[in-house]
């Protein structure tokens, strides 16, 4: 039942007007009027809550007039102030009872919104200033806003210790017991790949060669053109490529590098480089993969100084005896390579079988792991230099073979399989 305080009207007209419209129409009222007195009580409303009297009292006790649809009617003879001071001192108390027995986050935040939310005592309180005479508004106001100041800083006093009681909590159920063993770290280590790139460029910067990069996506101009490919030529056929445009694509050798190296060097001084790097080939069995790294070496200088297949001969020598080990083989097969003239493939002695046959090398007991040979008059002269006065020696080879030579790897797969088992291996290959 609603209970609805009014400041003050006539009371004898709602009180006849509760009893009979008979006694209405005596005192000269019509019902009209009394219903209009009525309307402009509820408009004069100041709260909606416990009778007034609680509210602080008044010098009289209300006439209590009930009806039906309306509830109880408290009216008063009088206007006076209402003093709200024990309300809030209610509001605070209780406030203050149901902090002390908070229990968790979820507590504390039902509180917030009892007591400091839209639809809490202490708001509808504030709703109710407009009722008030100009100067009871800010004193009823500063008393309601004290105490949601008040409730305010409880409710942060306790939210801190809740959240340190949850930290307690938290920590003592993941503390670490430090006598128990620790979980073992699986550790890999080096890539057996990178580990052979290292190993190639210390070996040559330490012959006097320059460490050389270049990009993977590559023109056809570099990738073939200025090696003596022009389009069209039945030697691009060996390389199935990935075209990106008709233009560009990925680079199927880092001899794009050497190209890129000789037209860099405008004052045509003496170049000794390596270029080691990804490439890529449309491959994939277990001594070819679509995609490998490749290790290529250029010597450019004067024919002067002598710069002949003995040279070259002599390099690759120390290169594969030094990477792979000095009781390997090697041997030297002419071949055909558009940039190089003559060329020549360098076979190494099976890893597998120690030259018997077997599998991997197709029963004959060696491996192909080098293409080299004298660089092309041609290639020199696309790229800048003169063919009668420069001369020079290039060869290649793939990473992953020389990797699978050193460590005794059988398929290449291994390689790209990121399994930690293999990978741990290579440490103390490295120390055998």
């Amino acid at each position: 039942m609603r209970t609805i305080y009014i400041k003050y009207i006539e009371i004898s007209l709602l009180r006849s007007f509760f009893q009979s419209k008979k006694q209405v129409e005596r005192s000269g009222r019509t019902v009209k009027t009394i219903k209009r007195l009525i309307r402009r009580a509820y408009r004069e409303i100041l709260c909606i809550s416990k009778p007034l009297i609680k509210l602080g009292g008044t010098t009289k006790e209300p006439i209590v007039l009930k009806n039906r649809k309306i509830g109880s009617i408290y009216v008063l003879y009088k206007k006076e102030e209402i003093k709200m001071q024990s309300k809030i001192d209610e509001i605070k108390k209780l406030a203050e009872e149901k902090i002390s027995k908070i229990k968790n986050s979820q507590d504390l935040q039902e509180l917030k919104v009892q007591f400091l939310g839209k639809k809490s005592e202490l708001s509808n309180l504030l709703k109710g200033l407009g009722a008030l005479t100009a100067e009871e508004r800010p004193k009823v106001g500063a008393l309601v806003n004290e105490a949601r100041k008040e409730i305010e800083e409880k409710l942060s006093i306790a939210e801190e210790q809740i959240k340190s009681k949850m930290l307690e909590e938290k920590i003592e159920k993941e503390t670490i017991d430090i006598t128990l063993p620790a979980t073992k770290i699986q550790r890999g280590s080096k890539h057996p790949v990178n580990r052979v790139i290292e190993e190639i460029e210390d070996l040559f910067v330490s012959m006097g060669y320059d460490v050389i990069s270049g990009p993977e996506l590559e023109t056809d101009e570099f990738c073939f053109e200025r090696l003596n490919l022009p389009k069209g030529h039945p030697a691009r056929d060996m390389q199935d490529s990935f075209y990106i445009t008709n233009e560009y694509l990925l680079r199927t050798q880092t001899s794009a590098v050497q190209a890129r190296t000789m037209l860099a060097n405008t004052e045509k001084t003496p170049i000794r480089m390596i270029c080691a790097g990804k490439t890529y080939r449309r491959e994939d069995d277990a001594t070819h993969s679509h995609q490998f790294g490749q290790v290529e070496g250029l010597v450019i200088d004067k024919k002067e100084r002598h710069v002949s297949l003995a040279d070259l001969k002599g390099t690759l020598e120390i290169f594969v005896k030094k990477l792979i080990g000095k009781n390997c083989e090697l041997r030297f097969r002419p071949s055909y390579f558009p940039f190089t003239e003559p060329s020549y493939e360098v076979d190494v002695s099976c890893f597998k079988c120690g030259g018997k046959g077997c599998s991997l090398c197709k029963q004959t007991g060696w491996i192909e792991v080098l293409g080299a040979g004298i660089v092309h008059p041609n290639v020199l002269k696309m790229n800048g230099y003169d063919p009668e006065e420069y001369g020079g020696f290039a060869f290649g080879t793939g990473l992953e073979r020389l990797a699978m030579f050193k460590y005794g790897i059988p398929d290449m797969r291994y390689l790209y399989s990121n399994d930690i088992r293999f990978l741990s291996q290579f440490d103390r290959k490295d120390e055998e």
